[in-house]
């Protein structure tokens, strides 16, 4: 039965728990022993809510007196780390905020709680969401799912490798140059970042404010759907939140599915990214997807977004110079880890806090951006930068006056080993190749599964970027993809982790 449970996907066990087929304690305590059973293996969470079964119970008895409840009632939910919670430690993966709890939710986490989601629990993350494999969480690396000795990506390795281990139907991510799409990429996923406003970041541990976006991290197009409208919309405690009516992301999936969405879809794909900078297996993958979606009547059609390649450099600029400013607040005074100075200034302090509490990837960007920033370098820097993301936007704006949706793989290459590339920062940072212009730009984006690589059988993904405030279509172009794959395939491409079952029989064996 529990098996069963957990190997839902979010709209399936919705509608179990409506029709009263499965209770919302019966799911919880699933997913809870799924935790107990793999989890240190994966390495997901870094703090399970001891509260998940009597927020569950609490659901079930709303539910028997009839209370109109939302769609996704009863459903558990894996919460990413940079998202502040008032019931459980909120880290963002850092020691300096070892065993810090907020005093308010996180609007999306409130907006998820409001409409019946059970939350699990907070899953592990890069440092300040500084990374692209989770290895620069202070409390150790989360391991990917398929193969427990490479990375689920990052910043958001947790979330999706919760997702991916059947830990979790339903995770929330942060994206601010891809952590929420290229680790989908990597654990064969589904990762949506948002239009820039269309999520509320209020309560989202800032990285950069000006490219941070809150999404879902699911198994289905469907379900990112029916998480995006829980928690999407306009925040007044935001003040980038946009002030549109935005349509129902789940009924956009469904249409996709169902309908013939790709007869006539002009699919841009950019000439300056060529198959040479990536893994033949994602470069395989890629075209095979698109020549697929080609036989249903989409049209594939070039096209040129030529500052594409000054993307990681402008971003490496802005991004620091922007987490600089926002990590100053933790100066060991107002929250926070303290280590003591006798006899010493505010300064020592102050000095001697930030160097125990940050790890080696949040010191060197703040030294980065605190260069960029300062006297004699900021136009050269990160004004320059800021022209080059101007640059981008119209490639973007020009390019969307002729395609529909432009496609890239979602990331250069399949999951990494641990330890492969931990020591070189650059080689890290490509990582975000594809999926960074969409941070710059504001523009939405999602990663869906799309095939195992021949060379090492892992999961590959396909990313679908679109006009702002267009992530309805997206929705569409993914669900449309995601049922041309699931009938070739006979079901989910995460059905067939071969790590997945080595895990369950360790978990069974304990």
């Amino acid at each position: 039965m529990t098996d069963d449970i957990i190997r839902l996907s979010a709209a399936q066990l919705a509608e179990k728990l409506a029709a009263r087929d499965v209770s919302s304690v019966e799911a919880t305590r699933a997913h809870l022993d799924r935790i107990g059973a793999v989890d240190g293996d994966v390495h997901a969470f870094l703090h399970v809510s001891d509260r998940a079964v009597d927020v569950a119970a609490d659901i079930d008895r709303r539910r028997a007196a009839r209370e109109e409840l939302g769609p996704l009632a009863g459903v558990p939910l894996a919460i990413k780390d940079v998202l502040v919670t008032t019931d459980m430690p909120s880290t963002s993966g850092s020691k300096i905020l070892e065993g810090y709890v907020s005093p308010f939710d996180a609007t999306v986490v409130a907006r998820s709680r409001a409409a019946g989601l059970v939350p699990l629990g907070k899953t592990n993350m890069d440092e300040f969401a500084m990374g692209s494999s989770t290895e620069h969480s202070a409390y150790g690396p989360t391991r990917n799912p398929w193969d427990l000795d490479r990375v689920p990506g990052g910043s958001g390795g947790g979330s999706a490798a919760a997702v991916a281990a059947f830990e979790a139907p339903l995770a929330l991510g942060s994206d601010t140059g891809g952590s929420i799409r290229q680790p989908a990429h990597v654990t064969g996923t589904v990762g949506v970042k948002p239009t820039y406003g269309g999520v509320s970041r209020y309560g989202s541990i800032a990285l950069a404010s000006s490219l941070d976006q809150v999404g879902p991290v699911t198994r289905t197009v469907l379900d990112a759907g029916l998480l995006h409208d829980v928690i999407g919309g306009h925040d007044p405690n935001d003040a980038t939140s946009i002030p549109d009516a935005w349509p129902s992301f789940a009924e956009a999936a469904r249409e996709g599915a169902r309908g013939d969405v790709l007869k006539g879809l002009r699919i841009g794909v950019v000439k300056e990214l060529p198959d040479s900078g990536f893994q033949t297996g994602v470069a395989a993958s890629f075209r095979e997807a698109l020549a697929r979606m080609e036989a249903q009547g989409a049209q594939i059609v070039e096209t040129s977004a030529p500052h594409f390649e000054y993307a990681v450099a402008a971003y490496y600029l802005i991004l620091p110079a922007e987490a600089s400013s926002n990590l100053a607040k933790f100066d060991s005074v107002r929250f926070g880890m303290r280590v003591d100075v006798p006899g010493g200034t505010v300064e020592d302090v102050m000095s001697v806090t930030r160097d125990a509490g940050f790890g080696p990837e949040v010191k060197r960007r703040i030294i980065l951006g605190t260069y960029a920033l300062s006297a004699g370098y900021y136009d050269a820097y990160y004004g320059s930068a800021q022209k080059v993301r101007t640059l981008i936007q119209r490639d973007f704006a020009e390019a969307f006056a002729s395609v529909d949706v432009i496609a890239t793989p979602s990331a250069p290459t399949t999951a990494f080993r641990i330890g492969e590339k931990i020591d070189d920062p650059l080689s890290m940072y490509l990582n975000d190749l594809t999926t960074i212009p969409a941070n710059l730009a504001g523009v939405p984006g999602i990663s869906v599964p799309s095939g195992l690589a021949a060379e090492d059988g892992l999961p590959v993904g396909i990313q679908f970027l679109a006009p702002a405030r267009e992530d309805a279509r997206l929705y569409r172009v993914g669900a449309a993809l995601e049922a041309l794959l699931v009938d070739e395939w006979g079901g989910l491409l995460i059905d067939r982790a071969p790590e997945l079952h080595a895990s369950d029989a360790k978990g069974a064996a304990r």
